[in-house]
């Protein structure tokens, strides 16, 4: 008997998971008789599995696979699909319909910029021209500092077409953030805006772009060749100091008789470096290969049930992994809809607006912004009834029982809700929809295709109906191929194998409902995750370490009010007393050097930090105090009263 109320329930089973599934029963001569039974074969047989979607999903290679999967000794040195070759750019450009639409740009201005794959394919063969000749080769970095626009998607495809390698970041990084993360990577090329708008504003970036470039160029061992400045909202009209500046719009056309090239790379060359802040330390440099598409279709097309010339809309930055994951709907030939700025300006009918006129069928975005819609009462539906909307999706954080309840009560009754959850570690879902399953209230539908997922009680045991630890006990195509300047693998190894040996520890707590769905209850970790936009406290440290105010400090994330806090202690240095002054050059140097996401809640003041006895700050023991929970490993601390300190204040409360 089910625990939830259901929410939602399929009114057909006309899906592609449908399809799939037939097509697998007669290739294996087997029976499903559930999506359980289905995804138990998934990972029962998961080198068969991942064998048949390549296969049926059309990915295009350029040479077949020896195998699936080479099994290394240890999970992260397993090499998926050895001797196959590929482009990642050709499986998204050769898809779709020449004459339909690839992108549609909303930008919070209301202007609209409408993309045919005919016409994007034009637009990367010239920048494609370009970066070849500035030496662009496979293997190279390009970098964009990017808004969520078509400039974004030009320069990834044009990168990865030439086997290069594409990373991102959001405008609104501050100098600090952006070169804590390229400067790890040495790109070749950094293509950037000259401002974005947000709120009806428009933020110049070229005094960041400056520092930036400076920076980039006189990087140890820099092969900086170009700061590609694109016009975005208004032509850039001083290049001031940015180091090697070309404008986008005077690259040379191509001729009529060019042709757009695609690089051969394997599974095993990288496409992707993705950004992820742990505890202490540079971000994490996360380096991702061909997997990623992979599973990213089956995501998008069995889950989500999106297929050619459907419209699809996620509200991400170029910050986050929701990015990278939204491109891939155009290696299914569907419409990828593309918004930048504030969803709330100059009103909450901005997105919905947007989803209404054209006709959305899959509307992606943060549990955050649900949660807003939820506290403002808003009522999409009286509104906009959104006839053609088939699936919302949410992530970020945690979508509460009540989230759950205000899109069914004022977006629409009869719609998929697919709470999803994963990370930027793998680039895409443990736990996701299923357009042939009910809702059931406060549950993610189902374990992801291919995926073992499993939870760990503390004892290493597999467990349902309680709450644990989130494992995947078995390789899959879309985990790191590496992590960058980690030549040893001991930092990719520590970073999700130290709990259980040889096993995939995500860092979230969660369960497995009777339902056979998931309940994720947030980070089991150190990593901040507010308004479901995961940061890591290095990056807020680094700033904080240069204010000579402060002697010392501990920052945590708070459950509270739905969501995530930002709580920051701090000792002052002898004599200086934590005033209002103080937290406000605090707050605006965070701000400044980081971006307003880390900026934190409360910063509060404390005699002293607690130390591990190998002088680690330990964040998790302070959350832990924080939150009324029993701090398990007092024995590992060097200063284990100093844990006191953040037990029953008041300022806490929640």
């Amino acid at each position: 008997m089910a625990t939830q109320n259901i929410l939602w329930t399929p009114s057909s089973n006309e899906t592609n998971l449908s399809r799939f599934l037939g097509h697998l029963e007669t290739k294996v001569a087997k029976s499903f008789s559930d999506y359980v039974s289905f995804h138990k074969f998934s990972v029962d047989e998961f080198e068969l599995f991942w064998k048949e979607w390549l296969s049926y999903s059309g990915l295009k290679l350029h040479k077949e696979p020896q195998k699936t999967i080479e099994r290394g000794v240890h999970f992260a040195n397993s090499e998926w699909f050895p001797g196959a070759l590929y482009n990642f750019a050709e499986n998204l450009l050769e898809v779709g319909d020449p004459e339909s639409f690839a992108l549609v740009f909303y930008s919070e201005d209301g202007k609209v910029q409408k993309l045919k794959y005919s016409e994007l394919k034009q637009e990367v063969l010239k920048l494609q021209k370009h970066l070849f000749g500035l030496g662009v080769r496979k293997g190279d970095r390009v970098v964009g500092l990017v808004p969520n626009a078509p400039i974004s998607t030009i320069g990834m495809l044009a990168t990865t077409s030439l086997g290069a390698i594409w990373s991102s970041a959001s405008p609104d990084f501050g100098v600090r953030g952006i070169l804590d993360r390229f400067e790890q990577i040495n790109p070749k090329v950094l293509i950037s805006v000259e401002s974005y708008l947000f709120k009806g504003k428009q933020i110049p970036i070229v005094d960041k772009l400056e520092e930036v470039s400076i920076q980039l160029a006189k990087s140890t061992n820099s092969e900086f060749k170009q700061t590609l400045v694109y016009d975005f909202v208004e032509p850039i009209k001083n290049f001031g100091k940015i180091q090697n500046p070309f404008r986008y719009n005077e690259i040379s056309p191509p001729k009529p008789s060019d042709q757009l090239s695609y690089a051969s790379i394997s599974f095993s060359d990288p496409v992707y470096i993705m950004f992820s802040s742990g505890t202490t330390g540079l971000p994490k440099c996360i380096v991702q290969g061909g997997g990623v598409l992979l599973n990213h279709t089956k995501e998008l097309s069995l889950h989500c049930n999106v297929s050619k010339h459907d419209r699809f809309f996620y509200y991400t930055t170029c910050g986050w992994m929701m990015w990278n994951w939204s491109q891939s709907v155009l290696a299914l030939g569907a419409t990828l809809y593309q918004f930048d700025g504030n969803p709330f300006h100059p009103t909450w009918e901005s997105l919905w607006s947007m989803a209404e006129k054209e006709s959305i069928k899959v509307f992606g975005t943060s549990a955050k912004y649900l949660s807003v819609l939820e506290e403002e009462n808003i009522n999409v539906k009286s509104k906009y009834p959104l006839p053609d909307l088939k699936v919302i999706l949410s992530t970020g954080s945690p979508l509460p029982n009540s989230g759950f309840r205000y899109v069914y009560q004022n977006i629409k009754k009869d719609v998929q809700l697919s709470s999803i959850s994963g990370g930027t570690d793998l680039n895409g879902c443990f736990a996701l929809g299923n357009p042939n399953l009910p809702v059931f209230e406060g549950e993610i539908q189902c374990k992801g295709l291919g995926m073992d997922v499993q939870v760990f009680d503390d004892m290493g045991k597999s467990v349902s109906n309680q709450k644990g630890e989130l494992v995947c006990p078995t390789p899959f195509p879309s985990m790191p191929l590496f992590f960058w300047n980690d030549e040893s693998g001991t930092k990719y190894k520590s970073a999700y194998f130290e709990t259980y040996d040889n096993i995939w520890c995500h860092g979230d707590f969660a369960s497995i409902t009777p339902e056979n769905g998931l309940v994720i209850y947030g980070r089991s970790d150190a990593t901040l995750n507010p308004g479901g936009v995961r940061i890591g406290t290095a990056d807020i440290y680094s700033v904080v370490s240069t204010i000579p105010e402060v002697k010392d400090s501990v920052i945590i994330g708070q459950d509270y009010k739905d969501d995530v806090r930002v709580i920051l202690f701090v000792v002052t240095a002898d004599g200086v007393l934590l005033d209002e002054s103080l937290i406000k050059k605090i707050k605006d140097r965070i701000k400044l050097e980081t971006s307003p996401r880390h900026v934190p809640s409360l910063v509060l003041s404390v005699p002293e930090i607690p130390y591990t006895v190998n002088g680690k700050k330990v964040e998790i023991a302070v959350k832990q105090t924080v939150a009324g929970l029993e701090v398990k490993n007092k024995n590992a601390l060097a200063n284990p009263n100093s844990l006191d300190f953040f037990k029953d204040r008041k300022e806490l409360q929640v």
